[in-house]
């Protein structure tokens, strides 16, 4: 029972675990070495110094030959390459089918997130009770209400990318379900619905969304 209810706010976890991973790895490194090797200013550790400034004489070494002419030119060159704006818009041009699709997956992810960030404190508030809801507890009731608005507008949301000119079917049909389905379980909350069924709708919901997301991806994009 509780795993149905979790799985709405699961389905977002990777994603901003992909999305943190690349921060923390490219912040550590640089700060530690520039500020150990001016730290060292003492009497007796010149001569230490000296080894210690030879590194850098070292990395400026290799600054001395790359005026030659050779290495210098390709990374110039090679920054335009890798302007990602330009790339995006020359591939969008080439097949104007994928614009649809790009747009919607994108106002779908939104909204998929948005909707499991706000169900999750009800989804954890109602977990382990069976078909019972106590909706007269107080964290219930805040949940409840905080869930049911986002959920009301990720629906919309959700519809109007599934209604997005030139859409493949395969992707606008799962995305115009997990809308309708999202619809009924602000229904089924705001009815001070059972478990079961709240659980059975966001089952159904994260397969829709599933559906969602391999469409996206064999468009060539991603929700």
């Amino acid at each position: 029972m509780m795993r149905p209810r979790r799985a709405l706010a699961a389905l977002l976890a990777t994603g901003f675990a992909l999305a943190s991973a690349p921060v923390t790895v490219a912040d550590v490194e640089p700060a530690v070495p520039a500020e150990s090797a001016t730290g060292q200013p003492g009497a007796a550790p010149p001569a230490a110094t000296e080894p210690v400034a030879a590194t850098p004489v070292a990395a400026s070494a290799p600054a001395e030959s790359t005026p030659a002419p050779g290495p210098a030119a390709p990374p110039a060159d090679a920054a335009p390459a890798l302007d990602p704006a330009a790339a995006p818009a020359a591939d969008a041009a080439a097949d104007s089918g994928a614009v649809p699709a790009v747009t919607a997956c994108k106002m779908f992810s939104v909204a998929l997130n948005y909707a499991a960030q706000n169900y999750e404190d009800f989804a954890y508030n109602t977990a382990g009770d069976g078909n019972s809801v106590d909706y007269r507890d107080p964290t219930v009731v805040s949940s409840n209400q905080t869930g049911r608005t986002a959920l009301r507008q990720a629906a919309g949301s959700a519809m109007e990318a599934s209604n997005t000119p030139g859409l493949d079917p395969s992707i606008s049909s799962p995305m115009r379900s997990w809308s309708l389905r999202a619809t009924k379980l602000v229904l089924l909350m705001g009815l001070h619905g059972g478990g079961n069924s709240l659980n059975t709708t966001a089952t159904n919901m994260n397969s829709d969304a599933q559906d969602v997301q391999w469409a996206c991806a064999a468009a060539g994009t991603h929700a």
